[in-house]
């Protein structure tokens, strides 16, 4: 099975269509949607992890492509800067995914980069600037 995480851009045209339904149930793709943000007559962007077979996962894109739905590797990633981190705990309420946590025994800070779906919520949220973006 193979996992691609990428950003689909919708034209406005194409927001009322059922894309994910058709990916899902046309292409035996798996989505797992890590962040929305549709408006309606406008325009949509979907942050997906898209998990499938080889033939079923390029089917599935040509299928989007057909659609005029812009597809970009998800190519953003957040980095955790341990030796900034003073474990002020401030980011952790910020986490959706608890990618950042606490542990209660020891009261210091951890970042799993596999929960991490580059949201950028807890950027701002550092005081110490532990948390950056990388592009």
């Amino acid at each position: 099975m193979i996992k691609k995480r990428v950003v689909l851009t919708f034209p406005h045209e194409v927001v009322s269509q059922p894309v994910v339904y058709h990916l899902v149930k046309d292409h035996n793709l798996m989505i797992n949607i890590l962040r929305a943000r549709v408006t309606p007559q406008e325009r949509g962007r979907l942050v997906v992890e898209i998990s499938g077979g080889r033939k079923e996962l390029e089917a599935g894109i040509k299928y989007l492509a057909e659609l005029n739905i812009d597809i970009k590797s998800l190519a953003r990633d957040i980095k955790w800067h341990e030796n900034r981190c003073i474990h002020c705990t401030v980011c952790i309420p910020h986490c959706p995914t608890d990618a950042i946590s606490l542990n209660k025994d020891t009261m210091e800070v951890s970042f799993d980069k596999q929960k991490c779906i580059a949201c950028e919520l807890c950027i701002p949220a550092c005081p110490y600037q532990a948390i950056e973006i990388v592009i």
